[in-house]
């Protein structure tokens, strides 16, 4: 009976997944495991591996089509195999100008039988681990695993084998979608206030093709069609205001002078950025109201601290990784977690989940000259801190002239969960942390 191929749920939020690429056309013959598609999910690229040995026997969600987790994108089977028959039509999630038509989802005849390692409880299993797992004919419901979020890793199969552990009967792995939506996007919450890729105006303009002969059209990338569909849709659904304070950050120059051999030897970068962190961190915990979100019950005030950094990819565009729980780690913790991320990020090695559930976001634009800013929310967040160059300048100091290096920070707020006050007020927390760092 033909394998079906289904859009994967690629992490604990996320309800939905573009396919970017097909790496194997019908009629193709393709291993198990081996890479079958590229997905995108939450701006992330993964490639997921086919679920059988066989035939591509037919594509049924074509490049650039977003679907929801779970739903039959493909069938796999030896030639001549007979498909389930076409029960019901499903709609794409999102549609784009290529792919304007409705996308058919076979129903299968009976039952499809649960595979080891596609139950949700297992997360994601990588193509490493799932062939590993079946050449040594391990359960993987019995492993341990010691990843992020317990994700099993292949030391945590090659730890179980080494205690000796037998399991009896032939296991196959992947994932299944999983059924709820722990955290609904913020299109999926608002529906009315999402404006999709395709709402974009894009009107063709007649013009005679001699007079722009050197133009040339950047075809959009699914990330870049992400980017535009949030940031119009943050615009829409939050108003929007920005404050603008500066700071002196001799103090951290001085704390950083110390102790940034010390880091080096520990393999990590001390960069500012974990300093404004940091400082985020403590102003958050001054003023809770920052770290919510608006709902139409009320304002939901978070408990975890999930701090955001806009990490920039080129031409590519923007991503944000998170760092969960951001109040837990030390100045050291920080920067190790924020060089991890950052190169993750730029090494497109980033998972759907570390770019979901954050509370708060900063944005360091002063990395090309920039003073000022006033970036757009990252939605459904209440807040986002732009940081600009640090500029050694001449500043008045108890009536003095002195030289220091100032920062102008910039907190674009949601004016219906902040006024003016709270919003200074905390600004005025992340200056008073940065300019009183302790020795």
């Amino acid at each position: 009976m033909p394998t079906k191929v289904v859009m994967p749920q690629l992490g604990e939020s996320v309800v939905e997944g573009t396919v970017v690429k097909w790496l194997r056309a019908e009629g193709e013959r393709i291993e198990e495991f081996d890479s079958l598609l590229e997905v995108e999910s939450a701006k992330v690229s993964t490639e997921i591996p086919s679920p059988a040995s066989g035939i591509v026997l037919r594509i049924l969600v074509e490049d650039g089509v977003t679907v929801n987790a779970g739903t039959i994108i493909a069938w796999i089977g030896e030639p001549g195999e007979k498909l389930p028959l076409e029960g019901s039509i499903v709609e794409p999630v999102e549609q784009t100008a290529a792919s304007p038509v409705k996308v058919p989802v076979m129903e299968e005849t009976e039952p499809a039988k649960p595979l080891a390692g596609r139950n949700r409880d297992l997360g994601f299993i990588s193509p490493v681990v799932a062939r590993l797992a079946k050449d040594k004919n391990v359960d993987l419901y019995q492993v341990n695993g010691t990843g992020q979020n317990g994700r099993i890793m292949k030391q945590d199969v090659l730890d179980y084998l080494e205690k000796g552990e037998v399991v009896t009967e032939e296991l196959q792995a992947w994932e299944t979608p999983g059924e709820g939506d722990l955290f609904r996007p913020a299109e999926l919450q608002f529906p009315d206030r999402f404006v999709k890729p395709e709402q974009i105006e894009e009107k063709p303009v007649s013009v005679p093709l001699t007079q722009f002969s050197e133009n040339k059209l950047i075809q959009l990338s699914s990330m870049r069609k992400s980017i535009a569909a949030h940031m119009v849709m943050s615009k829409h659904t939050s108003p929007h205001v920005t404050t603008v304070m500066e700071a002196d950050l001799k103090a951290v120059f001085a704390h950083r002078g110390k102790n940034v051999d010390a880091f080096r030897k520990q393999a990590v970068r001390l960069t500012y950025t974990a300093y404004f962190i940091a400082a985020i961190v403590d102003a958050l915990k001054k003023v809770p109201l920052v770290n919510s979100s608006w709902t139409d019950q009320g304002i939901l005030q978070k408990s975890e601290i999930n701090i955001g950094m806009a990490t920039s990819l080129g031409e590519e565009g923007l991503i944000v990784p998170v760092i969960k729980q951001a109040d837990r780690y030390s100045l050291m913790g920080l920067a190790q977690t924020i060089q991890d991320l950052a190169e993750k990020a730029r090494n497109h090695q980033l998972k759907p989940d570390d770019v979901h559930n954050g509370t708060f976001t900063i944005t360091n634009h002063g990395i090309s000259g920039s003073l000022f800013a006033t970036p757009i929310i990252n939605q459904p967040q209440c807040a986002i801190l732009g940081v600009g160059a640090i500029q050694k300048r001449v500043v008045v100091v108890d009536d003095a002239i002195a030289i220091r290096p100032m920062v102008y920070l910039s907190l674009t707020f949601d004016h219906r969960i902040l006024d003016g006050v709270s919003a200074d007020g905390f600004l005025a927390e992340i200056v008073k942390k940065l300019e009183n760092w302790p020795d």
